[in-house]
């Protein structure tokens, strides 16, 4: 039995962050679902790099823009086509996972970031081009998002939630949860096939706080160098506490006997930014029942390497306090560091999304040239 086995033994799906046509038209992503991998997420970034580095997608582009597409619509038609290869793949894990596990998500345009009738409607349209019971469409955590993402779980799509940096933030997306599962029951609609994750960024956290710390002076015994590298894993648990409380309890287990599933917390942004830091520092501290860890290919090799396998997500949650009250000790307000990182977020995907376009554009002339 490997690592990803025995994870999935105490609670937690290793989910891909990572996408490529190589991948899904070779066997390169079918063996490593036989080690273990549970699903697979993509964004326009994980695009733009397939797309940029591979001659794979030329063809494609070459089709499409002889057929007078635009630069957006090519990229939707080959990303599409990777999503439903994908979901193909994952279909057995779908169905032996009685529709919890084998999920691929796709992204709807990061420049619909704060407008809750477009995301909407892309959800709706991304969801139909895919035609897979196993797909996910991505929605940002915005505060535009959240009505967005109470719709359509009304409406039946399977919603990964992306971009939540705050507790706040994740409460209300929680709530979204609830509130579409309870207003498709009130139109006489079943809610046991429905499924959805919520993405909370890890990693990105510390880049933030530890840029802060690097700044400030001890207060009251604190010193700021002490807590470099720590506020991430607290944010995270305090979230997975905030998880099992808001799913127990009267309300849920009205959902539940309905079939509801749990949406479960999936951590994003796992593998490190700094260095210095342990390559698993944002794995193996997060494992525990009723997870999913997504990512990127270096971390996954990693774990696989040298990963230790114990559910501890549940632990050193006075310890996460303590580090908020820390933090606010020294002056650093962790509403603004999530404010910052989510308008950071978004626009770091609009960015690659825009260059994504440009790159379709660029390579639509070559290889019709």
């Amino acid at each position: 039995m490997n690592r990803m086995q025995k994870l999935l033994e105490i609670g937690q799906s290793i989910w891909l962050d990572f996408i490529d046509r190589e991948s899904v038209q070779t066997d390169k992503l079918a063996k490593m679902v036989e080690d273990g991998i549970r699903g697979v997420t993509s964004n326009p970034t994980i695009f733009q790099q397939a797309i940029a580095k591979s001659d794979d997608y030329d063809a494609d582009l070459a089709d499409l823009r002889k057929q007078g597409k635009s630069p957006k619509e090519m990229f939707e038609a080959v990303a599409v086509a990777d999503i439903q290869a994908a979901a193909d793949i994952l279909a057995p894990i779908y169905k032996e996972s009685g529709g919890k596990d084998g999920f691929v998500s796709i992204e709807v345009a990061p420049d619909l970031a704060d407008d809750t009738d477009a995301t909407i409607e892309e959800a709706r349209r991304l969801h139909n081009s895919v035609d897979r019971p196993n797909v996910m469409v991505k929605v940002p955590a915005t505060k535009a998002g959240i009505p967005a993402i109470r719709r359509l779980i009304s409406e039946g799509i399977n919603i990964n939630v992306t971009l939540i940096f705050s507790l706040e933030r994740y409460a209300a997306v929680k709530e979204a949860y609830f509130q579409g599962l309870e207003d498709r029951l009130e139109q006489g609609e079943a809610i046991d096939n429905i499924a959805s994750v919520a993405s909370f960024f890890v990693s990105r956290v510390d880049s933030n706080v530890d840029e802060k710390l690097k700044k400030v002076k001890s207060s009251n015994g604190t010193d700021p160098k002490a807590l470099m590298g720590k506020t991430a894993l607290a944010n995270a648990k305090l979230a997975y506490a905030q998880f099992q409380e808001k799913f127990a309890g009267e309300r849920w287990e009205k959902l539940a006997a309905k079939g509801a599933q749990l949406q479960r917390p999936l951590w994003a942004s796992t593998s490190v930014k700094n260095p210095d830091y342990p390559d698993l520092l944002y794995v193996e501290p997060l494992m525990g029942p009723h997870t999913v860890n997504t990512m990127p290919t270096s971390t996954l090799e990693a774990f696989q390497d040298h990963g230790d396998v114990a559910a501890r997500v549940e632990e050193g949650v006075p310890e996460a306090e303590l580090v908020f009250t820390q933090l606010a000790a020294l002056g650093i307000s962790m509403d603004q560091v999530t404010d910052e990182l989510e308008k950071e977020g978004v626009k770091k995907f609009a960015d690659s999304y825009d260059d994504l376009l440009a790159t379709i554009a660029k390579e639509g002339e070559k290889v019709a040239a």
